[in-house]
Parts: C-alpha cells; sequence; structure tokens
C-alpha cells in the first residue's frame, strides 16, 4: 500500500493506492489521525487505485468520519473503481459515507 498526502487550501487529499485490509488498515487510519491531530477537518480519500476494501478498511472511515463530524468536519470518498462501489453499496457505506464521482466533486462540496 502507498498513501500520499497533499493539502489543497485546507483540505487534506488522500491517495490511496492497494488493498485496503486488515494489514494495511492500521496504515490508513494514522495517516487520517495525524491530519486530524495537525487541526484538519476536510478530509479526502482518493480510491483510484485501491484494489480492495475489507471490513477493517470500512471500519477506518467509519471512524474517521465520526471523528470529522464531531469536530464539525467530514471525510468525502471519491473515485471508487467498481469493486470498491459494490463492497460500499453491500455494506451500506454509500449511505453513511458522502461518496463521489471525482476528486473535483469532492474538493467543491467542501464549500
Amino acid at each position: 500500500m502507498e498513501i500520499e498526502r497533499n493539502n489543497d487550501a485546507g483540505i487534506d487529499i488522500f491517495h490511496i493506492k492497494g488493498s485496503f485490509d486488515t494489514n494495511t488498515s492500521i496504515i490508513v487510519e494514522e495517516q487520517f489521525n495525524a491530519a486530524i491531530d495537525d487541526g484538519g477537518n476536510k478530509l479526502i480519500a482518493n480510491f483510484e487505485h485501491v484494489d480492495y476494501v475489507s471490513s477493517a478498511g470500512l471500519r477506518v472511515l467509519l471512524a474517521s468520519t465520526k471523528k470529522l463530524r464531531g469536530n464539525g468536519g467530514d471525510l468525502h470518498v471519491c473515485t471508487l473503481n467498481q469493486v470498491a462501489q459494490e463492497v460500499f453499496d453491500i455494506s451500506g457505506f454509500s449511505m453513511i459515507l458522502k461518496v463521489f464521482s471525482t476528486e473535483e466533486e469532492a474538493r467543491n462540496a467542501f464549500s
């Protein structure tokens, strides 16, 4: 797994590559927590290059969303591929999280 973190106008954008599973979810959680601890309250998780999402990955997304919403912020997820979209739909996460087709849409939704 690779994670690239960028900040664009106060929005932390995470480009995640690889499998988001039990072994790698702790890495994503640490990165999200670091952004939140740095005062970030607007996060985007770009899933364009995520090839697998497990329940452990979903738990990290849910926990981070709860933290952010508690601080007046939010987590936006974007560019889900077909496999990840199916996981989100079956698990109901498409209804819990804010999911966008593009990173630009996710960014603009914070305005």
